[in-house]
């Protein structure tokens, strides 16, 4: 059975409690990162949401919301992994014969409601709602995970936004540059600690997204190209994994960014990649899509019958400080 954890912070101590009918259940003992929870305090999640409801209950409003991934752990991304993102990226789902892995800084993790700074020199700002996969067991080797075996080595599941500086990660090539600004990877809010029954039903999940009220995103995870079995098997083969570190598997159709028309395409692969993308920035520039401050975000992932609950992500998109403080002036 699935149960929300959240991570939190009252009287200046960060602490770990069972979310439940709009209420916080605390759980005995300090955990100071996600690796220390998952591995010593999963149990005692566990044991506190079967005797549910006993004890004191705290309000989430009493609390500071945290993100419930720490930043020691690794933030590693798929990219392109649903078909109607590849549809609408100008790409062909069924021509997808490799894995795209990248990495987005950690220091950009942030609590689910956090605000999303947009920097100053970034106009084309992205949103993608994703599945995380919370690594259940330090990996130092290749192992062959299949779905029967998945709940030993994915212990939980989160909601993830993957903000996306559109301008940068194309103009520049950069997808770690591009997706790591800070505030650009909130998390949450909770962290949903799951097991085989739960992950037999991944394929269920929904990923829902809007923008000032407007649907942006709706997908169920069965559009996802490479799941979660094939991809822990590829990664556990070329780099190490800690219990805690997050997989965040991709976003479905419904992104701001576009494929340019049949034309512009055709004329871009006569162009040399760097002209190419600075006229495709350039044509997007007026596209209302993409996010700007004052724009409100809202992010949700569940199963359609509630079972299972990521929860609901709210932020609100800001300008950088500075940027506010001399428009306050003004």
């Amino acid at each position: 059975m699935a149960i929300n954890v959240i991570h939190y912070r009252q009287g200046g101590e960060a602490l770990w409690g069972v979310a439940r009918a709009g209420s916080i259940t605390p759980i005995p003992g300090s955990y100071a990162t996600t690796r220390d929870f998952l591995r010593e305090g999963a149990a005692e999640a566990r044991a506190v949401a079967a005797r549910l409801p006993v004890g004191e209950a705290l309000s989430p409003r009493s609390v500071e919301l945290l993100c419930p991934i720490t930043r020691n752990q690794q933030f590693i991304c798929q990219g392109i992994n649903y078909r109607s993102h590849m549809r609408e990226s100008g790409l062909d789902p069924e021509r997808a014969s490799f894995n795209m892995i990248f990495r987005k800084a950690s220091s950009c993790l942030a609590p689910a409601d956090t605000d999303i700074v947009r920097p100053a020199h970034v106009r084309l700002l992205d949103y993608e709602v994703e599945i995380g996969l919370v690594v259940g067991r330090d990996l130092d080797g290749p192992v062959a995970v299949t779905e029967e075996n998945l709940h030993h080595y994915v212990a939980a599941l989160v909601l993830v936004n993957d903000v996306s500086a559109r301008d940068v990660q194309l103009l520049q090539t950069q997808f770690y540059k591009g997706k790591s600004y800070r505030t650009f990877g909130p998390v949450g809010p909770y962290l949903t600690l799951v097991d085989a029954a739960d992950l037999a039903r991944f394929a269920s999940l929904r990923l829902s997204l809007r923008v000032n009220d407007e649907i942006r995103q709706d997908s169920l995870a069965e559009d996802m190209i490479f799941t979660p079995a094939p991809t822990l098997t590829e990664l556990s083969a070329l780099q190490d994994l800690s219990t805690g570190d997050l997989i965040a598997t991709g976003t479905p159709g419904g992104c701001a960014l576009r494929a340019p028309g049949g034309l512009a395409l055709l004329v871009g692969k006569l162009l040399p990649d760097h002209v190419k993308w600075a006229n495709f920035v350039k044509m997007n520039a007026g596209n209302p899509r993409f996010l700007r401050p004052g724009d409100r975000v809202k992010a949700a992932i569940r199963t359609d019958d509630g079972a299972i609950d990521l929860g609901v992500q709210e932020n609100t998109v800001v300008a950088p400080r500075e940027e506010r403080l001399t428009s306050a002036a003004a």
